[in-house]
């Protein structure tokens, strides 16, 4: 649970910008100067960090100087598809250069000695990659939203939603599963 808990906090600012910027121009440009806001600070207190971070600052400091301080209506209307597709295309950077998202995170709890090691890394990478295939299917999914494509708002929303639990649960349950059946080998042999 603690875990989760951690996994929660570390999208702190894309959950509240997910929470606050719905149904207004208002509740937009104030769930994208919270999400800023809460960037910085989280990347001081070292309670965000690694690549999320830069693709965080990134993202909300631009989208926030087009939409507050230039009104831009294209950066507004493609809100979904740019959030969602950051994510994606700094996940799968992350993945590229051998340096999934996920490791700064999974450092905090595992045994230093195990860092560099193969199954390590490649748990990292599957994490990662389930990731990046969650904010690739959303930024898909937002696009298909502003379309206006096969389904109601509301089901893109509940589609969105329902691929973040999935692959939170998978973050969560993957690693514990095997170490499960790591230690069911162990008894074997």
């Amino acid at each position: 649970m603690m875990g989760f808990l951690k996994l929660l906090l570390s999208f702190a600012p894309w959950l509240s910008f997910l929470i606050i910027a719905h149904g207004s121009m208002f509740r937009l440009e104030l769930g994208l100067c919270v999400a800023l806001g809460l960037s910085i600070v989280m990347g001081v207190l070292r309670l965000h960090r690694g690549l999320i971070l830069w693709v965080g600052l990134a993202f909300f400091s631009a989208a926030t100087v087009l939409v507050v301080v230039f009104q831009n209506m294209w950066t507004v209307q493609y809100m979904g598809v740019l959030a969602n597709g950051s994510l994606a295309l700094g996940t799968w950077a992350g993945i590229v250069v051998g340096k999934p998202f996920t490791l700064d995170y999974a450092k905090d709890h595992t045994d230093p000695s195990l860092w560099n090691s193969p199954l390590f890394l490649r748990t990292n990478n599957i994490i990662a990659s389930m990731w990046g295939g969650a904010f690739t299917l959303n930024a898909l999914l937002a696009w298909m939203k502003m379309k206006q494509l096969f389904f109601s708002e509301l089901t893109f929303e509940l589609l969105s939603y329902a691929v973040l639990i999935g692959v939170a649960v998978f973050t969560q349950w993957y690693p514990a599963y095997l170490r499960r059946l790591r230690a069911s080998q162990q008894v074997a042999a």
